[in-house]
This record gives C-alpha cells, structure tokens and sequence, in this order.
C-alpha cells in the first residue's frame, strides 16, 4: 500500500509456499485479491481509501513480488485461492468482504464456491467466469498485454488523462518481481479458468462491476457472471480494465456496497 506504513507477514500455503501480506486500518476484514502477475502494491490509492473504513490485507500472489514460487502444478485459479485462505488463516481472519479484480475475480469465485463460510460479500471487478462462455478479448489486446511494452499496456487499463496525472498509481501496478516461469504460470491460469459450474454455488451477496469499454474482458464477461450467481447485480461504468484506480465510482460502490446501512464513509 502506498499511504503510512504496513510490515510484511507470511502465510505458509498447504505445499509450504510462503506467500506475503500486509494489513493495514480497521474494522471488518476486506481481501484484496489482485490480477494476474500483478503485486499486492498494485492495489495503491484504492487499498488504501478503504482502509480508512476497513481492515485491508493485501497479498503477492504465489510466484509474485515477495511470495514463493511453490510447486508449479499449483498455478491454477482454484489453486490459487487456497493460498487466499492461508492469508486468511495466518491473519486470524474467520470471514472477510473479498474483492477481486481481473484474474483476482477468477480467483475469488473459488473462493466463494469452495469455501463459502469465508467470504461475507464479494466484489468482482472486471472479470469473468470462462473464456469461452461469452465474447472473446481481442487478439490484438492480448498481444499488447504479453508484450512488456507500458507503452502499450496501459491504454489496456487506464484512461490516458488519468494515467499521465497519476504516474506513481500507474507505475506501482506495473511493477512487480516475477520469474519468467512464473509469469507465464499466471498466464495459462488466468486464460484457463472455467469457473462457470462454480458460480450456482456462490451465496455471498456480490456485485459486479465492470468497464464498457474493457478491451481485456468485454463487459458480456460481466453480465453473464450477474445472471450466473444467485445474490448478484452489476454496475457498469464508462471505463476500462483497472477502473478501481482511475474511476472514482468504483471505490464509492464498492464501500456502498461493503459498509453496514446507515455507515458513510470515512472521507
């Protein structure tokens, strides 16, 4: 997180990964689950409001920034949300609020499904539940996402005017530490997740938001997981891929959505 200061703990996966949070605020519990090869650092200005209203962890995914490789077989979607549940269990967390944001929302659907005495209301923010369940992303977006290139990737993500004015927000979630191997693990578990069978199982209240304008996950994404999960709506929004940091309605909904009635919300 970018605003005061947090130390980083470990939590010890069930294959004896380490994988690396921080917490910071308090209150009810709220995980952060990040995208694909991104770190926990890349939540920056949107971890951190809610922090003012929350208690906030957020974690590197296996592979990723501080945490562990592990073993290789266990890069996968489902995979990875027991590492989530490590995280939970090392911070004394019975139940938190789970927000997920792109492979992060793949990751929290499991979550939901397999263990859903953990998650108190989710939040899955431009994500999907299967590649070949509604439009395909453009080939041309892919390519630019793999290339490296910020120049390229960026467009993918954030509006322009948004991006030069925050270049600090923009760096802190392009920035991470990861092996080439492990990179192209969360590839593969991202394009791979078929979490469709799992969203009948989903009984967390959950919202979906998700950017008309997303050339990485097209919005039909987004209302095919609302009609799929029984406690579900949607906000969509004019917006791209990482609208939870340059759209501030993103943030105002989801704590509308994660605070007790009558609550507002801390400035």
């Amino acid at each position: 997180m970018t605003g005061g200061s947090a130390s980083t703990a470990f939590a010890v996966a069930d294959d004896g990964a380490r994988i690396a949070f921080e917490e910071r605020g308090t209150g009810v519990p709220v995980l952060l689950i990040a995208g694909q090869a991104t770190g926990m650092h890349g939540w920056g200005p949107f971890a951190d409001a809610l922090a003012r209203d929350f208690r906030v962890l957020v974690y590197d995914h296996r592979g990723i920034g501080a945490s562990d490789p592990g073993d290789p077989s266990r890069y996968g979607t489902r995979s990875f949300a027991q590492d989530a549940v490590a995280v939970l269990d090392a911070a004394g967390v019975a139940a938190a609020h789970v927000v997920g944001h792109s492979m992060g929302g793949r990751v929290a659907q499991w979550l939901a499904a397999d263990e859903p005495a953990r998650v108190r209301r989710l939040v899955l923010i431009a994500t999907s539940a299967s590649d070949r369940a509604a439009v395909r992303r453009e080939p041309g977006a892919v390519a630019d996402l793999l290339s490296g290139d910020r120049g390229r990737m960026v467009p993918l993500f954030f509006d322009d005017a948004w991006a030069e004015a925050n270049p600090e927000a923009v760096d802190g979630f392009f920035t991470r530490t990861a092996t080439r191997p492990a990179l192209r693990g969360h590839f593969a578990a991202s394009r791979d997740h078929d979490g469709l069978e799992a969203l009948g199982r989903i009984r967390a209240e959950t919202l979906v938001i998700h950017g008309t304008r997303d050339p990485l996950t097209p919005v039909e994404h987004g209302r095919l997981l609302a009609e799929s999960i029984r406690e579900a709506t949607i906000s969509e929004l004019d917006a791209r891929h990482g609208l939870h940091l340059d759209t501030p309605e993103v943030l105002e909904a989801v704590r509308d959505f994660l605070l007790p009635p009558g609550q507002a919300a801390r400035s």
